[in-house]
């Protein structure tokens, strides 16, 4: 049994991943992903698997914020890069980054730790790795899913239009080294995980991307979200 991931994969982003990846590569991890999902509780459900692409289409693309795995806790992860579903307790590192915004851009605290609102808005809420066993923070690291969600990264280099990219955290900020496009901006900074806030918060990376996008003659993220 495999995966075909390509296939998963939103036809406007297929088009953009491809040349940036080894078939074969992505073959056998798309042979690994299946298996774990037969054999395992894998988290995110397979049908949200790709929801980072879906609900960002490439060309709407503007900001990429960039997690590291999953959350593993049942009915967290949804296919979002720090976002939990709708009435789930909201995790530390989101709490932080609600904290954040709130002193950044005077916004309410929001209630739901869902944010699929701002990938709707062209924020691509992306994993370096996509999925990850039940409770087991970091088993599908080294896997193949890096390279995959480098191909991402390089091909949002590849866009003529700036592109904000957000970068929070050691893991996060290597990846600098994918984005040579002078036209985009990187912000980086401490993560928000409770190991690192101190230095996280103050950084104001939400008023700093929409500047970036405003410079660049592009519409600002509408970052509230529901308080209710």
């Amino acid at each position: 049994m495999s995966l075909d991931l390509m296939e998963l994969l939103p036809a406007d982003w297929r088009e953009k991943l491809e040349p940036h990846l080894d078939p074969s590569q992505v073959a056998a991890l798309g042979a690994f992903v299946a298996q774990e999902y037969e054999e395992q509780t894998v988290y995110p459900p397979r049908e949200d698997l790709f929801n980072a692409f879906r609900h960002c289409p490439f060309d709407q693309a503007r900001v990429l914020i960039l997690g590291q795995d999953p959350y593993h806790g049942p009915g967290q992860a949804h296919g979002l890069s720090f976002s939990v579903r709708e009435g789930v307790k909201l995790p530390p590192s989101l709490r932080n980054i609600y904290k954040e915004l709130a002193s950044d851009l005077d916004v309410p605290l929001a209630k739901t730790g869902d944010l699929t609102p701002w990938a709707d808005q062209g924020v691509l809420l992306l994993n370096a790795v996509l999925t990850v066993r039940a409770g087991e923070a970091g088993s599908h690291a080294n896997k193949g899913w890096e390279d995959f969600t480098d191909a991402a990264i390089r091909a949002l280099n590849d866009k003529e239009e700036r592109v904000v990219f957000v970068l929070w955290g050691a893991y996060a900020r290597k990846k600098a080294r994918l984005i040579t496009g002078g036209q985009h901006v990187i912000h980086e900074s401490a993560h928000p995980s409770p190991l690192s806030a101190k230095k996280f918060f103050g950084t104001k990376p939400f008023s700093a991307v929409n500047k970036a996008l405003a410079d660049a003659g592009e519409p600002e993220i509408r970052w509230e979200l529901a308080v209710d």
